[in-house]
């Protein structure tokens, strides 16, 4: 029973730290094409 819990965790904190890094990867690779195209910083939020 332990075990199944442990490994459920284990899976949501993968899930969220591949989440993340995948939120992180995208904006930069964003903000580099958005630099490139229009040579200015993107419009804040």
């Amino acid at each position: 029973m332990q075990n199944q819990l442990a490994k459920q965790l284990m899976w949501s904190g993968l899930l969220a730290g591949v989440g993340a890094l995948t939120t992180i990867v995208a904006n930069r690779l964003a903000e580099m094409i958005w630099v490139r195209v229009f040579k200015e910083d993107p419009p804040v939020r």
